[in-house]
């Protein structure tokens, strides 16, 4: 019994949460594909009422926090990120399926909205992903590896955040002219060059903002630098697992790639540091 009404209530909240979504969808093929999956939930809990001759409530956290997650990442990564719990439900599914006959065609039916959603839903901020990888990456890439740098060739946290955030904003606008240029280059229906420039720029310029703190904020420029390379792994981490979600890709694979592109250009970055204080004896306390 606890199994049954755990299913029912599952049942219930996710239709709860694909109705709040079909409201949020702009797209009206969009909206149709969810508000018929609502639909197929509500049935779902219907039947399991009957079985269990008792009512449940949503879990109204759940229905919230998808809400929130269509909002601030996208209606693609909030039903793909739901989506990764149905696995629990085929499971209950062919637990039951002998002696509930009806949830051999509830297992299908929801082996086909993972397939609907992969057809149908258009996300338009996903068009935008290869503008911040763009801006995100190169921050990653040239912050590092110039923060790394500086830390060995000046020992002075406070000129190496300043020349970092200097040469990270300064790199930033550039970097937005040149994703503005590259957009209207390609001439994408869905893609505007203007707002692709303000993704790769806003990117950048915030990715450059939180490499940068840890040498604001503590006066041993090594230590900062740890933190730095802890954060430039965690920003990918956090990156990379929402693309991986939002897209169906690979996280490993994906993180251990600018993973080991950004700490590579670090270490060699650090080198050159180290050489050019040896070599031309600079001292900055």
């Amino acid at each position: 019994m606890e199994e049954l009404l755990k299913q029912q209530r599952n049942e219930i909240t996710e239709y709860h949460i694909y109705t709040r979504l079909a409201a949020l969808a702009s797209d009206p093929e969009n909206r149709r594909v969810l508000e018929e999956i609502a639909a197929q939930e509500r049935k779902h809990y219907d039947f399991w009422k009957k079985v269990t001759g008792r009512e449940v409530a949503p879990q109204r956290w759940a229905v919230t926090a998808f809400v929130w997650l269509a909002r601030l990442f996208g209606l693609a990564f909030a039903l793909r990120f739901m989506e990764q719990g149905e696995h629990e439900a085929l499971d209950f599914y062919d637990k039951v399926a002998d002696r509930y006959p009806e949830a051999r065609i509830f297992r299908k039916e929801e082996e086909e909205h993972e397939e609907k959603l992969i057809a149908l839903l258009e996300d338009p901020s996903l068009n935008y992903a290869g503008a911040i990888v763009l801006g995100l990456n190169d921050a990653l890439v040239e912050l590092t590896g110039t923060l790394a740098g500086l830390t060995f060739a000046f020992d002075n946290g406070l000129v190496i955040a300043t020349t970092g955030l200097v040469m990270g904003v300064a790199a930033a606008l550039s970097m937005a002219a040149s994703g503005y240029l590259a957009s209207r280059e390609a001439e994408q229906e869905d893609v505007d060059p203007v707002t692709s420039a303000i993704y790769t720029g806003v990117a950048y310029i915030a990715t450059v903002v939180v490499l940068v703190l840890p040498y604001f904020l503590i006066p041993q420029p090594k230590v900062a630098l740890v933190i730095m390379l802890a954060l430039t792994l965690l920003i990918i981490a956090g990156y990379n697992y929402y693309i991986s979600v939002a897209r169906g890709l690979s996280f490993r694979r994906r993180f251990l790639e600018m993973a080991l592109i950004s700490l590579g250009v670090a270490v060699i970055s650090f080198g050159i540091g180290s050489a050019a204080k040896l070599l031309f004896g600079i001292e900055v306390d």
